[in-house]
């Protein structure tokens, strides 16, 4: 588990190695992560967007972005927290993820980024 606070809202993320298996001829690593989302400061924000690097050991990396998380644009008032759990495949059993979510503090009307910690994907199996 790795956990980061940015402007007081705590990101959380865990994760888990779901398995192998074949696609097109190529085998995949399927990851699962959990991420939880938590208001620690005084003002009501939304998260408006989403901002991935997923680094594989054996591929260049790739960007991923979008609107919200999961087709959701959660709003957290003060001490409220919103979890929601995804997944990525790769080539290979080693990689990371890391990223920033776009948000808005509807007090100040202003936009900021909240930043997603690194965090290590690996299969259990190729562990030493």
């Amino acid at each position: 588990m790795v956990q980061q606070v940015t402007r007081g809202i705590k990101i959380t993320v865990e994760t888990e190695f779901e398995g192998t298996f074949y696609k097109d001829y190529k085998i995949n690593f399927a990851f699962a992560y959990q991420v939880t989302i938590e208001n620690q400061s005084k003002d009501s924000v939304q998260l408006n967007a989403r901002h991935w690097t997923i680094y594989d050991a054996l591929n260049q990396p790739v960007i991923v972005t979008g609107e919200g998380v999961i087709g959701q644009k959660p709003v957290l008032k003060p001490g409220e927290s919103h979890t929601y759990s995804s997944g990525c495949l790769l080539t290979s059993p080693f990689g990371a993820m890391k990223g920033h979510y776009n948000m808005v503090n509807f007090t100040t009307t202003k936009k900021f980024n909240v930043a997603i910690p690194t965090f290590k994907l690996s299969a259990p199996f190729a562990i030493n």
